[in-house]
């Protein structure tokens, strides 16, 4: 199957259906409008002379024009290039990176085109989505004037999206995710999930995440549900929308979570329809999951991936789980083979740590990188770099990232435990722990955490409150309290940010 065979199958099933809907702008398409709009788009890039191959970019807030230039760049066999609106500073790295002939973008945006227009020399034609700009054409205008696009030149093998990674290690690289394994992929969580075309979904975070991708979008037109796309999360916005359009699964990252929980001990309720909160991004901190479950009586279904699968390592299922398994982040899905492994890539015994490597569906590669490609791919199964283990029923564990260890006087120390810790205090929002130089021990565990707004807590009573719940080589040496947590563009606590500046106090002291 290709990406865009959702819509035509969705359109041949139920064409009067919505499919998609923008909450802000209470906008929405049905399955025959979205895929004679799709026909549109993709009429109007090859009249910009886009063929089979090429990439499109699109640095954009959420809303409908993003998901239908992805869905017109597949149909015509091109490659969507995203890129997210908080890299604006470093815009010019990705398109040099991708070299797309065309790059769509969202008025508000028009000084960071404009300031990097002279660096980008592969973008052919800029188009705006709000209106003609200069040097820029409009959006609408080009789909006005297109005429009806080529026959469907796309394989199930082409390249679909170029998807970049966040960065946590070093510069983002761009996985490339071919549309069948996608496909697949999203087919096999609509799956487990249990979606049906009597679900209504809402996805708040970015599209240029491929979170978004394989846990909103692609899932919910796989079962012909109506898929709600949010621009800019706002709590009370999303709830009214949740609300107004029976919402089913929300799919976020667990401070979006987090948020819904805060409305809901406000409103007394969750939202009337929800069956499930699906969370990605980040590790889901066990007293939020606790939450969800005791107090809105919803599941909270953790998954766990990468921007190299187009899909999941391991997802739960939508029940309330009453045992350990509360813990880990699900069982891996079926299009997938998952083991824990050593050093030489050789599976460790159930329940030892190992680092998570999967065979299956997976990315092509890493765009125009195949040393690296090489190396993340070698024997046939991708290697994750995260640590994690897996119990007899296949259950996996995350332990946290293998480049991000804490080896303090020999030991090997894993941020997830302490931070989990952390986060059961009701004060804490947002906590990260990372190495802290040491003259005689090398490194020792610094917890860095910012708090919710009108809580107060000691670094003293927070370092005491993992003492309480966790083993001694654990416990945090030192604790720093920060008004405002460096966040990255999808979401994530900014752990190399302050692993810089952990290194820059080392320095100066």
């Amino acid at each position: 199957m290709r990406l865009q065979d959702l819509l035509y199958k969705g359109a041949h099933r139920v064409p009067d259906k919505p499919a998609l809907r923008w909450v802000e702008r209470n906008r929405a398409l049905t399955y025959a409008e979205a895929t004679a709009e799709m026909e549109r788009v993709a009429g109007a890039l090859a009249g910009l002379g886009v063929v089979r191959g090429d990439r499109i970019g699109i640095f954009a807030h959420n809303g409908l024009d993003y998901v239908m230039a992805m869905f017109g760049a597949w149909r015509l066999g091109a490659m969507a290039t995203l890129v997210n609106v908080q890299y604006a500073a470093i815009l010019d790295y990705f398109v040099n990176d991708a070299t797309p002939k065309v790059l769509i973008y969202t008025g508000d945006h028009f000084d960071t085109i404009d300031r990097h227009r002279r660096n980008m020399p592969s973008v052919e034609h800029y188009i705006c989505l709000d209106g003609e700009q200069p040097g820029a054409l409009a959006w609408k205008q080009c789909l006005d004037d297109a005429a009806p696009p080529p026959v469907d030149p796309t394989e199930e093998t082409d390249p679909a999206h170029l998807s970049y990674t966040s960065g946590t290690t070093g510069k983002p690289k761009g996985a490339v995710l071919a549309h069948e394994p996608t496909a697949r992929a999203t087919h096999c969580i609509a799956e487990r999930l249990r979606i049906s075309s009597a679900d209504v979904t809402l996805g708040p975070t970015a599209l240029s995440s491929s979170y978004h991708l394989v846990a909103n979008l692609l899932p919910g037109l796989h079962r012909q549900a109506t898929v709600n796309i949010m621009s800019k999360w706002e709590p009370r916005t999303a709830w009214q929308a949740m609300e107004d359009q029976g919402v089913t699964v929300l799919a976020g990252n667990p401070p979006l979570l987090r948020d819904v929980l805060d409305m809901a001990r406000q409103m007394e309720r969750p939202p009337a329809k929800l069956r499930i909160g699906l969370s990605g991004g980040g590790p889901v901190p066990p007293e939020l999951k606790l939450a969800w479950r005791d107090e809105l009586k919803v599941p909270l279904v953790e998954s766990y991936g990468q921007s190299e699968l187009g899909g999941f390592v391991g997802l739960g299922f939508p029940e309330l789980i009453r045992d350990e398994r509360v813990l880990a982040v699900g069982l891996p899905l079926p299009d997938k083979e998952v083991r824990m492994a050593d050093e030489r890539d050789r599976e460790v015994p159930i329940g030892e740590m190992g680092e998570i490597v999967l065979r299956g569906g997976f990315m092509v590669g890493y765009w125009a990188r195949p040393e690296q490609t090489a190396e993340t791919l070698r024997g046939g199964w991708l290697h994750t770099g995260d640590m994690g283990k897996m119990d007899a029923e296949g259950y996996v564990y995350m332990l946290g990232r293998w480049s991000e260890r804490i080896v303090s006087g020999g030991k090997v120390i894993f941020s997830r435990g302490t931070e989990e810790a952390l986060y059961r205090h009701p004060a804490v929002r947002h906590a990260c722990v990372i190495g802290k130089p040491h003259p005689r021990l090398g490194e020792i565990p610094k917890a860095i955490v910012s708090l919710y707004e009108g809580k107060m807590v000691t670094s003293d009573e927070l370092i005491a409150h993992c003492r309480a719940r966790l083993n001694p080589d654990q416990v945090p040496a030192i604790l720093e309290i920060l008004a405002e947590m460096p966040m990255t563009p999808t979401g994530k606590v900014g752990r190399a940010e302050l692993q810089a500046r952990e290194r820059q106090l080392a320095q100066s002291a």
